[in-house]
C-alpha cells in the first residue's frame, strides 16, 4: 500500500510522475527500473488509488481488449514482454489506441526504455518510444535501510542499527535481494534457537 512506499531520493521523482498521472502527456507513462525496484509495489499503489486493471504484458493476445478499456486506468506489467509476439504486439497496440480514444490513462512498466524493446510493429514502436518515461533508481542508503527495518518488523524482529548498517553496506542493493536476505536470517535465527545479529548476517549471507 501507499503506507508502506517510502519515498527517497532515489524514486521521489518517479513518485512525483505517477502522482501527476492527470497531466501525462497523451495519458500515457513508462515507469522504468531494474528488477527490485519497486515498479510493481509503486505500480499497484496507483491501481489502487485510480481504479485502474492490472494485466501482464504476456496475457494481453488473450485477452478482450475492449473489456480492458471499461476499467478508468489500466497497468500493462512488463511490457516489453510483447515483442516478437506479433499477436501480442498487436493487442498492445490494439489498446494502447482504444484506450486513448477512450481517454483511459495507461501506466506501463519494464526494465528498459521503449527505445530498447525489439518491437517488430513500427507503429507500436513509434508510440512507445514517444512516451513519457519515469525511472526508479536502485534504493539508496536511506531508503534501504527504511526497508530493510520493515521488513524484520513486518516478521516481528528486533535488530541492532548496526546490522541494519552493515547490510547496508555488503548487500545488494534491490529491494528484492533485501526481501530475500530478511528471510534467510529469519530462518537461520529460527533454527539455531537466536537472535538476529551481525554475526549472523555474516555467517549466513554471501558477501561478494
Amino acid at each position: 500500500g501507499r503506507d508502506a512506499f517510502f519515498v527517497a531520493d532515489s524514486n521521489a521523482l518517479a513518485v512525483a510522475a505517477i502522482d501527476g498521472w492527470r497531466d501525462w502527456a497523451g495519458g500515457k507513462l513508462v515507469l522504468v527500473g531494474p528488477a527490485g525496484s519497486g515498479k510493481t509495489h509503486l505500480s499497484h499503489v496507483w491501481a489502487a488509488d485510480t481504479g485502474a486493471t492490472v494485466i501482464a504484458a504476456r496475457d494481453l493476445a488473450e485477452a478482450e481488449i475492449p473489456a480492458l478499456v471499461v476499467a478508468p486506468a489500466i497497468v500493462v506489467e512488463n511490457a516489453s514482454a510483447v515483442a516478437r509476439d506479433p499477436a501480442g504486439e498487436r493487442a498492445l497496440f490494439h489498446l494502447h489506441n482504444l484506450a486513448l480514444a477512450e481517454g483511459v490513462a495507461l501506466l506501463f512498466t519494464d526494465r528498459d526504455a521503449p527505445a530498447t524493446w525489439p518491437l517488430a510493429l513500427p507503429d507500436l514502436a513509434s508510440r512507445m518510444q514517444a512516451t513519457q518515461i519515469a525511472r526508479l533508481d536502485p534504493p539508496d542508503d536511506a531508503l534501504l535501510a527504511a526497508v530493510l527495518v520493515k521488513l524484520f518488523a513486518d516478521r516481528q524482529l528486533s535488530v541492532a542499527p548496526n546490522l541494519i548498517d552493515w547490510m547496508v553496506r555488503h548487500g545488494e542493493r534491490s529491494f528484492q535481494s533485501a526481501q530475500v536476505s530478511v528471510a534467510r536470517l529469519d530462518e537461520a535465527a529460527l533454527a539455531e534457537g537466536r537472535g538476529v545479529t551481525r554475526d549472523l548476517a555474516r555467517r549466513v549471507l554471501v558477501v561478494d
